[in-house]
């Protein structure tokens, strides 16, 4: 699933250093190449010699000379980036500047809907980053999505490039009964990584709130075991559908600055 190579867009800023840094220790783990992807705004399409050079002063301080190709679009940033997910890439992985913005207002709710246009799977970073750690334990929430499978396979593929063990992650609130179809996919989450030899645990987290919110518990949850990635789904399911895209948001934005891998 992993034999193209990553995509990385950046902003040129040095928030976007971190998701240089963090597709460059992807595309070493898997022996493949990186396109380093930036969209120039009006004041920039003059410029194209300057932005190449700052472009490779990210690449070379992200390690990934010899590794990676630039490429200039122009246009809608977000719409680019997005079109440019369906060129025959493996992963996108991007920065956010979190709840203080960015100049291409990337964070929030822009993130989220990025990550939702996408046509590969995105990994989203932020400032901090902590490579030691990247994906080499990944919590997978349980969700009820009748589509889980490309989140699952990309889980799969990264948890056996990096050596990862999977958590998958349920939240038992007092005097509710999971769906139907969440208790089939988390069987079914459990399967696939137990036929595909990777190290998992099944964690059913008591909730401590009666809050039915999900974001907060699996970010504590995360941070307490020290996982490199926590794995969603973009899209919102049926349950839960109107708080999910504020949930998301929270968890993309998380304080405890933990890479959130989407589908």
């Amino acid at each position: 699933m992993l034999e193209k190579d990553i995509l990385c867009a950046t902003d040129l800023t040095p928030t976007s250093d971190n998701a240089v840094r963090a597709a460059n220790a992807i595309a070493a783990h898997l022996a493949t190449r990186m396109t380093l992807l930036h969209v120039l705004n009006r004041s920039e399409q003059e410029e194209h010699e300057r932005v190449v050079g700052v472009m490779s002063d990210q690449v070379a301080r992200g390690g990934a000379e010899g590794r990676t190709t630039h490429k200039l679009l122009e246009g809608d940033f977000m719409k680019r980036i997005a079109e440019e997910t369906g060129q025959g890439h493996s992963l996108l992985v991007l920065a956010t500047h979190g709840p203080h913005g960015l100049r291409q207002s990337l964070f929030g709710a822009d993130i989220l809907k990025l990550v939702r246009q996408s046509a590969i799977p995105s990994l989203v970073v932020q400032e901090g980053l902590k490579l030691e750690g990247l994906l080499q334990r990944i919590v997978l929430p349980v969700a009820a999505h009748a589509d889980i499978d490309k989140l699952l396979d990309m889980v799969v593929a990264l948890a056996k490039a990096f050596a990862a063990d999977v958590h998958v992650f349920q939240l038992m609130r007092p005097g509710e009964s999971p769906s139907d179809e969440l208790l089939a996919n988390k069987q079914r989450m459990l399967l696939r990584l137990k036929t595909e030899g990777l190290r998992h645990e099944e964690v059913n987290e008591p909730s401590t709130t009666f809050s039915i919110g999900f974001a907060e518990p699996t970010i504590r949850y995360a941070q307490r075991v020290g996982a490199g990635a926590i794995a969603i789904m973009a899209h919102a399911s049926d349950e839960y559908r109107y708080i999910a895209d504020a949930e998301k948001e929270r968890l993309l934005a998380n304080d405890a600055r933990i890479p959130i891998l989407c589908a």
